[in-house]
């Protein structure tokens, strides 16, 4: 039972991971002639516009607001001379005015095409900036697969921004099978199949005391990984210039102090702990 459980979780988990695919991957640019054509002759007013006013009818707020009415930053960062803007010839810009970043909200619904390339080559030609020529929507098709890695990463995020009920659904099972699995492995591996009376003496090996004392540094050892790791995050998120906390790490390495912990405990009990059992009842045992 404990290996039909974690293969029906292994199946769910394939289910679950071509759900969150379909999520997150992005949808290719149309690239709109009309759109092209009027970006080279457009930016310095509309985007100006945008950039120093936003656009009220839909909710979307002014850039200067937080980055400074010349881009000299403020709450958010500095745009003046900003090379990460410029050098990937602004791909790397479009997708943040398009889908946000940290604490930056996104525009897209907010400004229509027009006015993101507007805004966009605004801030690329503006206070020491520069790119070669106006980002176009062509350059942004052509360029989906060399965008900034951080970008990369942030649309192939395992979980999206919104969870749909079928995803709810699955992780759920998911958990359950898998706890109920590992349960019934670690529970045969520790105790058997059958439990009988008596007292069960136990007698630890060289190995089981070798695996006890490298678990038990794992653990100490991702205990201060994940503590330095929460020390630079705080430090960061402090900064003039705030940087996002590295939550992937944060995660890691709190899953491997569990997993760490939980491998010494278990090699405790199979190998250093006496066990007695009182009677043999087979109603007493786990349904595996």
């Amino acid at each position: 039972m404990p290996l039909v459980a974690l293969f029906t979780a292994a199946i769910m988990w394939i289910l679950l991971l071509f759900l969150f695919n379909k999520e997150t991957a992005h949808a290719p640019v149309a690239v709109d002639p009309a759109v092209a054509a009027s970006i080279a002759k457009d930016y310095p007013t509309i985007g100006d516009q945008i950039y120093h006013q936003g656009n009220p009818a839909t909710g979307a707020i002014a850039c200067a607001g937080c980055h400074g009415a010349n881009g000299e930053g403020g709450a958010g960062p500095k745009l003046a001379g900003n090379t990460k803007l410029t050098q990937d010839g602004g791909l790397y810009t479009h997708n943040i005015v398009l889908k946000g970043k940290g604490g930056m909200p996104a525009f897209e619904g907010k400004l229509d095409d027009t006015q993101l390339y507007a805004v966009a080559n605004y801030v690329l030609h503006s206070w020491g900036n520069t790119i070669e020529e106006p980002l176009t929507p062509a350059k942004v098709a052509e360029g989906q697969t060399k965008v900034d890695p951080a970008v990369l990463k942030n649309r192939s995020r395992f979980v999206p921004e919104d969870l749909k009920l079928p995803e709810i659904w699955l992780t759920t099972f998911i958990i359950v099978l898998l706890t109920y699995g590992l349960i019934g492995l670690y529970s045969v591996w520790a105790e058997g199949q059958e439990l009988h009376p008596g007292i069960h003496k136990v007698r630890s090996t060289p190995v089981a005391t070798l695996g006890i004392v490298a678990s038990a540094a794992m653990t100490v050892l991702f205990s201060v990984l994940f503590v330095r790791q929460m020390n630079v995050d705080y430090q960061g998120w402090a900064a003039n210039e705030p940087v996002m906390p590295n939550v992937t790490g944060e995660g890691f390495y709190a899953a491997m102090i569990v997993l760490s912990l939980a491998a010494t405990l278990a090699l405790y009990k199979k190998f250093f702990m006496d066990g007695e059992a009182l009677v043999e009842d087979a109603t007493g045992e786990f349904p595996w």
